[in-house]
């Protein structure tokens, strides 16, 4: 029975089980009274979840609030809905808010949501002091306790009768922030206060302005009062005298300033007065500042003086401002209405004025060493008064200048710049030269002692023709030079060599060189080289000519080589030629020589072969008679032998020993005398055959290399210079 009721509960368990069965259709999260709050009012994030149920039952629901994705509210409902209540909202509440649901294991996401609240709290502003001295520090608080950073604070600082002065602060990590201002000096009273702001996705949020906070300042001193004596307007040579004074709250760290401009005149340390005094002159007319400075406060008083005239600047007249030396110069220094004055001339100096006379007058008789500036100076009841400066110029005759070539040599190689310098030893500067190229001027220059000029078109003709001019503003007028002469050097071009005989030359024979140039200034420095495994200087020459022939002497086989010359003036370019091959063969008797030694070793060699042939001959019959007879003795001594069956006979091995010793003895000395025969005639022919292969050779290569096209030409001219040398 109780199996029974077991079966039953567990069946009807499992029809329950399979009745309670739901599913989310949404979630949804909606905030009231809207998405867009106002600082102050109340908000509710609403969060709603849309269940399917196959029956109806209940259901425990966990809600969970995050806001910018951190949890901010959780509750357990039967209910669908939950809401997270802010009474006040406040500018931090801003952000993205979503919601979950937790139902039997199951969850369900809301979309987000985003909610701003408009404007921020109004901050508090509190000041450390409500009264203080000029040049004291005001320290401010400002501070929004119901919002959270990052803050940007705005401090204001409010005078009257003039806009606010405004300083920013950013914070990062703090709900306030904290500034310090200096009072300045006419700080009387002043107002200060604060606001904030943040930054939202929809821009900047920003709060209203604080409440106003009131400073009181008091002067630390009063503004300086500056006066003068006898009055602000006074003549030349009065005395004047200033006094600067202020009343101080502190006397520490006070300090009086008295100046003119940009000029300190004098200045004092805490004390409450500052006096100066001096002698009155037009240039002392101007504004006047006394400053008083305590700590970081300054204020300052002006005055402005303006000073009478008592008598004019004097005036200096010269009878010439530009003379030649030893004439007379009159200087006359005179004021305008006034004739009683102390009058002095003196003479400018960079070491200070030199006194010439202590006159209104001054008659000399000038040098050059009087050339300067000349001024006067006139004194009335202790006021002294300079003129403006007279430019005195005296003037030395300029001597008879010189002409000469910059580099020394009046020489110019063709297509290079000519420098010419033109110096006068004597004269008063400045020198006014001119250069001269035949009858055109070619330059002006002004300049203490001399001119340079550089002519860049040289030509063949321009040989001579050159002069200058120098003169200056003395009267006896221009000197000019002496006329210069200039060579011109026309640099080598076209050099060329060539020799007689031309590329064959017999040993001990002599051969001529002649090296010669197209063109070129004389005289002309020739060399002449071989080319080796470097460069062999043979011979060299300096000629008044174009061109020069270099005999070398008794040629030797050790000559043949490749030969060139060189050629250079004072254009100082080598021109170097193309270069000729010469040979050294052998000479026709030599040829003879040597082929009659050949045929001589050749007629010797055979009659030792034909001798030798003869002697073989004759030895070789009665060798083969011999032989014969031996032979048949031999036989019979064999038969003999083999007959009595008595083992080898000592005198049988006896004569084939003597046979073997005779034929080695004699054919080998016929054999090494044919030997040495055979070899010297081959190395005569050997030698021969060298020699013909060489003169061919060496025949080939000059046969290749006589094309010059210059040979003939050089040959007639070598011919025509030997005529001239008697050679």
């Amino acid at each position: 029975m109780y199996l029974a009721f077991l079966v039953i509960f567990l069946q009807c368990s499992e029809l329950y089980a399979q009745g309670k069965v739901f599913t989310f259709n949404r979630v949804e999260i909606q905030v009231q009274p809207s998405i867009r709050v106002k600082n102050g009012a109340p908000m509710s994030i609403i969060c709603h979840a849309d269940i399917i149920k196959n029956t109806d039952f209940q259901l425990k629901h966990n809600f969970t609030f995050f806001k910018d994705g951190k949890l901010v509210f959780t509750t357990i409902s039967d209910k669908k809905v939950a809401q997270y209540e802010i009474p006040v909202a406040k500018s931090s509440d801003t952000g993205d808010y979503e919601c979950t649901v937790k139902v039997d294991g199951k969850l369900g996401f809301s979309n987000t949501t985003y909610v701003w609240v408009a404007g921020m709290t109004k901050p508090t502003l509190t000041a450390d002091k409500k009264e203080v001295l000029e040049g004291e520090i005001v320290k401010l608080r400002c501070e929004l306790p119901e919002e959270v950073p990052p803050l940007v604070f705005f401090f204001r600082k409010i005078k009257t009768n003039s806009a606010p002065k405004e300083k920013r602060i950013l914070e990062q990590n703090q709900n306030f922030s904290e500034m310090e201002y200096y009072v300045e000096a006419e700080d009387n009273i002043l107002q200060f206060d604060c606001f904030g702001k943040r930054q939202v996705r929809s821009g900047w949020d920003s709060s209203q302005h604080s409440n106003k906070t009131l400073v009181t300042v008091k002067e630390s001193f009063i503004k300086p009062t500056l006066i003068t004596r006898p009055s602000n307007n006074i003549t030349e040579g009065d005395q004047m005298e200033f006094e600067c004074s202020t009343v101080v709250a502190q006397m520490r760290d006070i300090e009086i300033i008295f100046q003119k401009n940009r000029t300190i005149l004098n200045s004092v340390r805490d004390k409450k007065f500052l006096k100066y005094s001096t002698v009155a002159t037009t240039e002392d007319s101007g504004e006047y500042l006394c400053k008083v400075e305590q700590g970081a406060v300054s204020k300052t008083t002006k005055l402005n003086v303006f000073v009478s005239e008592l008598f004019p600047k004097p005036t200096l007249f010269a009878s010439m401002t530009e003379l030649d030396e030893n004439k007379d110069l009159i200087l006359n220094c005179s004021i305008n209405g006034l004739r009683r004055a102390n009058f002095s001339i003196l003479r400018k100096s960079s070491s200070g004025d030199i006194l010439l006379k202590k006159s209104r007058f001054l008659a000399i008789k000038v040098n050059v060493n009087d050339t300067g500036s000349y001024i006067c100076k006139a004194e009335v009841k202790g006021i002294v008064k300079e003129s403006k400066p007279i430019r005195i110029s005296v003037y030395a005759p300029v001597s008879k200048p010189t002409l000469s070539v910059v580099s020394g040599s009046p020489e110019v190689v063709l297509g290079k710049p000519l420098q010419l310098i033109c110096h006068s030893a004597m004269g008063t500067p400045p020198i006014t030269f001119t250069f001269y190229k035949g009858n055109e001027i070619k330059k002006n220059v002004t300049n203490d002692t001399y001119a340079t000029f550089l002519d860049e078109d040289i030509g063949l003709n321009d040989n001579g023709g050159y002069k200058c001019d120098a003169r200056n503003n003395h009267s006896s007028g221009v000197k000019t030079s002496n006329i210069l002469n200039v060579t011109v050097i026309v640099p080598i071009r076209g050099a060329s060599l060539g020799s007689v005989p031309y590329g064959e030359v017999e040993v001990g024979s002599d051969t001529a060189f002649l090296c010669s140039v197209k063109e070129g200034s004389w005289p002309i420095d020739f060399k002449f080289f071989k080319k080796t495994d470097h460069e062999v200087l043979l011979h060299e020459v300096r000629e008044y000519s174009d061109r020069t022939i270099w005999h070398k002497r008794t040629m030797k086989r050790k000559d043949t080589g490749t030969y060139y010359c060189m050629a250079s003036n004072r254009a100082s370019v080598d021109v170097r030629s193309r270069p000729i091959t010469i040979s050294v063969i052998l000479a026709a008797w030599q040829k003879g020589v040597i082929a009659a030694f050949v045929l001589i070793a050749m007629a010797g060699a055979g009659a030792v072969a034909f001798w030798w042939f003869l002697h073989k001959k004759k030895k070789g019959s009665g060798y083969i008679e011999d032989n014969e007879n031996h032979m048949k003795s031999t036989d019979e001594s064999k038969g003999s032998q083999f007959l009595s069956a008595s083992g080898t006979r000592p005198d049988l091995e006896s004569a084939e020993v003597d046979y073997t010793e005779v034929e080695v003895s004699t054919l080998d000395p016929y054999r090494g005398a044919f030997h040495k025969i055979t070899k010297i005639f081959q190395s005569m022919g050997q030698y021969s055959a060298d020699i013909a292969s060489e003169d061919e050779e060496i025949k080939e290569d000059l046969g290749m290399k006589a094309q010059y096209s210059e040979e003939e030409h050089l040959e007639d001219e070598m011919k025509d210079r030997g005529n001239e040398q008697g050679w």
